[in-house]
């Protein structure tokens, strides 16, 4: 189950990256649901929110580093929760996404602009990220509750 969700993950993540770089110009918009959601292009490189900025040897390494230690908990304690190991398999399935940007490009492509209008532009993203953020939150909830279980 979590070979498929990372491979799925990815092939996603690749698809739309593939298509933002060959159909967009960088920093172009495309409106899709007119004051809330386009998309627009631009080379992320740095880390989430604009930190880090032209550090890809660092973060490169710290997503490999940050990915083997989940791989070896996942094979040691082979944990038997399911939404353990799909919360894994999706932060996973992120990680790699944008570390093959970083490798394939020097940097990200992210292109999701959420934004109210001309009032408020949150930071733009992409699916990688999303499925980073679902997996920590994910297991985050899981371990919140079983924690007040265990209590």
């Amino acid at each position: 189950m979590e070979i498929v969700i990372i491979l799925l993950g990815i092939a996603v993540d690749r698809f739309t990256k593939l298509w933002v770089v060959e159909s967009l110009l960088e920093n172009s918009n495309i409106d899709i649901l007119g004051n809330f959601l386009s998309f627009l292009y631009i080379k992320n490189r740095g880390a989430a929110f604009g930190i880090l900025q032209n550090k890809l040897y660092f973060l490169a390494a710290i997503t490999i580093v940050v990915v083997i230690g989940i791989i070896y908990y996942i094979f040691k304690f082979k944990p038997q929760w399911g939404m353990v190991r799909i919360s894994l398999s999706l932060i996973i399935s992120g990680a790699l996404g944008n570390l093959v940007d970083r490798i394939v490009y020097g940097y990200v492509v992210d292109f999701i602009a959420l934004h109210l209008g001309d009032i408020y532009y949150f930071p733009i993203f992409n699916i990688a990220d999303i499925l980073v953020v679902t997996g920590t939150m994910l297991l985050t909830f899981y371990l919140l509750k079983e924690g007040k279980n265990e209590s």
